[in-house]
């Protein structure tokens, strides 16, 4: 599920987006959390990242786009900026923030879901090799290469690292749709592994990365062949 953020001041283009949104969502099969500010100063006020594409206007009443951008980059390099404008030469400036792409206003239907199409790409571009942890304070771009395994505790994951463990809110079955195709497998309900740091497998205890973990019965067949197909493709 992808997360967008829509800071636009006028009700009723905040109002046309949203529809928009909710209609390409409908048309290709995308599923979005959505979140609608007001103002610029909304948006960075106690932001703390998390958002994949942030649709954001340029001109506003307490703080204007460019300065909103200017804050979130500050504390989020990666999220996918759209800036929104009623003239193309506000949203040139864009390329100062490492924006991604504008729409103009009056916003038609069909330009809007390619730019969104775009964006999407962006992200998936951008996340397929790398997670995106919300932090306090902001976010932490992690290469998936440094993940050893992830652990579901409660409703919260750790992300073990050989140097630090990230806890962050979500689900185990979300983190394994984020890391699919990267050599990611489930020993049980509880770890998710990265292959490329699998040690040793003996009887059902597995050794990845110097942690200790246990396969499940269940899983155990599926884990190994995952691992035997890994350990061929890596050859």
């Amino acid at each position: 599920m992808l997360r967008i953020a829509l800071v636009e001041d006028e009700p009723d283009v905040q109002c046309q987006l949203t529809e928009y949104i909710h209609r390409y969502e409908q048309e290709a099969g995308e599923k979005f959390e959505m979140t609608v500010f007001s103002d610029g100063i909304d948006i960075v006020s106690d932001y703390t990242g998390g958002y994949d594409i942030i649709f954001l206007d340029i001109q506003m009443r307490h703080m204007d786009g460019m300065t909103a951008a200017k804050r979130i980059r500050e504390m989020d390099q990666n999220v996918v900026i759209v800036f929104i404008t009623n003239m193309a030469n506000y949203a040139i400036r864009g390329y100062a923030v490492n924006a991604t792409d504008y729409v103009l206003k009056p916003v038609p239907y069909f330009a809007f879901s390619q730019v969104l199409q775009r964006a999407i790409s962006r992200v998936k571009t951008l996340t397929q090799s790398h997670l995106m942890l919300p932090i306090e304070g902001g976010v932490i771009k992690l290469s998936t290469a440094e993940v050893i395994y992830i652990e579901s505790i409660s409703r919260h994951l750790v992300v073990h690292t050989k140097t630090k463990a990230f806890t962050v809110s979500g689900t185990l079955k979300d983190m394994e749709q984020k890391l699919e195709n990267l050599h990611f497998f489930r020993c049980n309900n509880c770890y998710l592994v990265n292959l490329a740091h699998v040690e040793n497998v003996k009887h059902n205890d597995l050794t990845v990365g110097g942690y200790v973990l246990q396969i499940s019965r269940p899983r155990k067949k599926s884990f190994m062949d995952a691992l035997a197909d890994y350990v061929g493709r890596a050859r």
